[in-house]
């Protein structure tokens, strides 16, 4: 399916959930696409059971499967979105919260990452999963970072306290860039991935080494989900008999598998997140100068433009943080660059185009999330995981979250917004970048160990169950909870 084609039905697509949403259901936009999209996804496959002959998921099937998810996001739309959100952040907000921002995007990412990965590991464990403990912190690292995309699209419209509004929004902008640098390097911790490769360069690699599979009669019985090599294999393939516990590292022999150091992960952190934030700011400062050079409203659009298309492409060559690039970007131009290089009349029509361009780009994002519902393994066990890591992800992010706050509080002497941990913790919405993440992790399982297929699918079913509830659930009822703590309509409150 052409290009023109897939984005014309999403584009119809959209159109069409978002008039039935706001007719009808008159939920937040982001919230109604998804849950129409998905009700969509649910009847079809429930007729499509019904009715095999009937063909209903045809199209749509061939419509989810001409879309790579994870590429279509973190390669394509993410930029502009996150570009959008941050040019609408007051910086002086900003770094009146700074404190809390840094360590909820860095020391909270980690610690949730390494809560949500113990307790899956005790879950997976209850239900009769066997999965190594690696791939139980690679889901945490997946579910950790909130998401910019769905935070964004609900906060602004609840009218919280200023300040709280801005920890979450801001907390949202920067810590997927450091949740997707987590997840590298425990991809590398596993054995799969390489440092700073993008996805064009696995593809080429995987082509070149030619890899052939094992077959059946080579592998015997199919591994369980942990990847424990096969029991029953041919004499003339059988290999020495090993412990029972050394049985889930074993690696076929045809990946090369380098080991990955503390060193590795603190020169990734630093190319990935310290590269994007310092091309970030490089690209915002020169098209601020150029901004202000000019008082032309066109071509400063362009210009906007070409800092998201071109400044996001150098960043994936350049195997840096995109994301982390346009929100400094998006920083500088929405601050600085406002205030300082912007005419009136090009402020209006920025704002106007950029506006234009999210609300575009979340109808249709979300509409494929609901979509991504026909890829899901819906096996019993798989999706009471995911039910399981619901409250696992709560408590991970109450605890982070809590402990970051109270720390604030003792060091600095400082009052938070009442309820802060509370809302903060229901607020921290996951959405399109952990189904990414989760997308390509199955790809990366698939392309260099094949058998180990169903991790994946445990992983991808479960993220999604998160994300789902998150949204739905947590989005919708972000506004009650507001407004029961008291804090709805406080956005021009002056309070920590």
């Amino acid at each position: 399916m052409s290009f023109f084609n897939i984005a014309g039905i999403l584009v119809a697509l959209a159109a069409a959930f978002a008039f039935i949403n706001h007719k009808l259901l008159k939920l937040p936009t982001t919230v109604g696409l998804m849950l129409l999209a998905m009700l969509h996804a649910v009847a079809l496959l429930l007729i499509d059971w019904i009715v095999p002959e009937a063909g209903a998921l045809t199209a749509v099937e061939s419509l989810v499967g001409s879309i790579d998810f994870d590429q279509t996001l973190m390669e394509g739309m993410l930029g502009y979105l996150l570009f959008a959100g941050a040019l609408h952040v007051d910086l002086n907000d900003l770094k009146k919260q700074s404190a809390v921002i840094a360590l909820l995007a860095t020391i909270g990412v980690l610690a949730t990452t390494f809560i949500v990965g113990g307790l899956t590991y005790v879950i997976t464990g209850w239900l009769g999963i066997e999965v190594r403990f690696i791939y139980c912190l690679i889901f945490g690292s997946i579910v950790a970072p909130t998401d910019p995309i769905a935070v964004l699209g609900i906060v602004k419209s609840l009218g919280a306290p200023k300040p709280l509004e801005t920890k979450i929004a801001g907390e949202s902008l920067f810590n997927d860039g450091v949740g997707v640098v987590v997840f590298i390097a425990l991809l590398g911790i596993a054995g799969l991935g390489e440092h700073g490769e993008s996805h064009e360069d696995l593809e080429k690699k995987h082509e070149a080494n030619h890899v052939v599979e094992p077959s059946e009669e080579d592998l015997g019985n199919r591994p369980n989900v942990d990847g424990e090599a096969p029991t029953d294999t041919p004499d003339a393939t059988r290999q020495p008999a090993q412990p029972e516990h050394e049985h889930s590292h074993d690696v076929p022999e045809h990946i090369e598998q380098t080991e990955t150091t503390a060193m590795d992960v603190a020169k990734l952190f630093a190319l990935e997140a310290g590269g994007g934030l310092a091309l970030g700011l490089v690209l915002g400062m020169l098209a601020f100068y150029l901004l202000r050079s000019i008082d032309h409203y066109a071509t400063e659009i362009l210009l906007s433009l070409a800092v998201v298309t071109g400044g996001y492409a150098l960043a994936m060559k350049l195997h840096l943080s995109g994301p982390l690039a346009m929100v400094v970007a998006g920083l500088i131009l929405g601050n600085h660059g406002r205030t300082l290089a912007m005419s009136d009349k090009t402020r209006e029509h920025l704002d106007t185009f950029w506006e234009l361009v999210d609300e575009l780009l979340n109808a249709v994002l979300f509409v494929l999330i609901g979509l991504e519902v026909l890829v899901l393994s819906f096996k019993v066990p798989y999706l009471l995981a995911g039910a399981l890591a619901i409250p696992a992800a709560l408590l991970a992010r109450f605890l982070s979250v809590g402990t970051v706050v109270m720390a604030l509080k003792k060091v600095t002497g400082r009052e938070f917004t009442p309820h802060a941990i509370k809302v903060m913790t229901w607020g921290g919405l996951r959405g399109g970048i952990s189904v990414a993440l989760a997308l390509s992790l199955q790809e990366e399982i698939h392309a260099q160990q094949s058998q180990y297929d169903n991790v994946g699918e445990l992983i991808l079913t479960m993220t999604y169950v998160v994300v789902a509830f998150s949204i739905l659930v947590g989005g919708l009822t972000m506004g009650p909870m507001l407004r029961r703590l008291g804090l709805a309509g406080q956005s021009k409150a002056d309070a920590h």
